[in-house]
């Protein structure tokens, strides 16, 4: 019996997945100039930003790294880490593919920051909006990366695109979360306070909103950048360069020492990027 209405619910099938294809089909026929021209575009940008990246002395690099932290922070521990850390990415081997990751994250982190602030204050401000993304960004973040590879490999091609894309579609929801909540935690009273002295809606986003939700929008940016370094090794197989190549060429031939290798770079890259842009609350590592 159940056998029989199992039988006669697959062969009432919705077909979703045919309506998905046959989209994607249209747009490559009838707009593939237009996603080539966004390939091309965006990988001569980050082709151009690695090879500065790449320009630099490793020695220069690590200064300029150091000097930031000092700046931001003023944490000795931190100047540390990341000297040692960076010296043992250098050592590895794994220099250039650092430089690969870092390009592709900060490019998908920057991308992500400028739709994703300006949505999530919209959002606080009209909930009809919030009420709209809401459900597309808990899609965006719990549909596996593997099913959104697909369409966008069909659209852009090999290469470090659709990888720079599936990154900001897994990455920009927190930055608008976090910016939403930021801007509606804001307390009204100094809202209020801000009209009784005649400031207009822009001054009032950018001298008492902005200021007042700092902390969340730091914590969305970290977690940004986090979420997009988490998507390295997915990026890698559809041909983006970085740290994720050793990693899928080490799980390929079963490499356990190159595969160890790479994934502590990785490893030390993410908490340093976490420690360099995290908020400071003092002086810590």
């Amino acid at each position: 019996m159940c056998e029989k209405q199992s039988g006669i619910m697959e062969q009432n099938k919705l077909p979703l997945g045919k309506y998905i294809e046959t989209f994607v089909d249209w747009l490559v026929d009838n707009f593939s100039a237009v996603f080539d021209f966004i390939s091309d575009s965006l990988e001569a940008i980050i082709e151009a930003f690695t090879g500065a990246l790449l320009w630099l002395h490793p020695v220069a690099f690590i200064a300029i790294i150091c000097i930031l932290v000092i700046a931001l922070h003023r944490s000795i521990p931190l100047v540390i880490y990341s000297i040692v850390s960076l010296l043992l990415i250098w050592n590895l081997g794994y220099w250039m593919e650092t430089m690969q990751t870092l390009s592709l994250v900060l490019y998908a982190t920057l991308f992500c920051i400028i739709i994703g602030l300006p949505l999530g204050i919209y959002a606080a401000h009209h909930s009809w909006l919030y009420t709209i993304l809401r459900p597309i960004l808990d899609l965006m973040q719990t549909v596996p990366t593997f099913v959104y590879l697909i369409p966008t490999l069909t659209l852009f091609g090999l290469g470090v695109v659709p990888g720079l894309i599936s990154t900001i579609i897994f990455a920009i929801a927190a930055p608008i979360r976090l910016t939403y909540l930021g801007i509606s935690e804001v307390p009204h009273e100094l809202v209020e306070a801000g009209e009784s002295f005649g400031a207009n809606k822009w001054q009032i986003l950018l001298r008492i909103e902005l200021p007042a939700a700092a902390s969340n929008i730091a914590a969305g940016v970290t977690q940004c950048i986090m979420l997009s370094l988490s998507m390295v090794v997915i990026a890698a197989l559809v041909g983006a360069d970085g740290l994720g190549k050793p990693v899928v060429r080490a799980l390929n031939t079963v490499d356990i020492a190159s595969g160890f290798e790479a994934g502590l770079a990785i490893v030390l890259l993410a908490i340093l990027l976490d420690r360099l842009f995290k908020k400071s609350g003092g002086d810590q590592a």
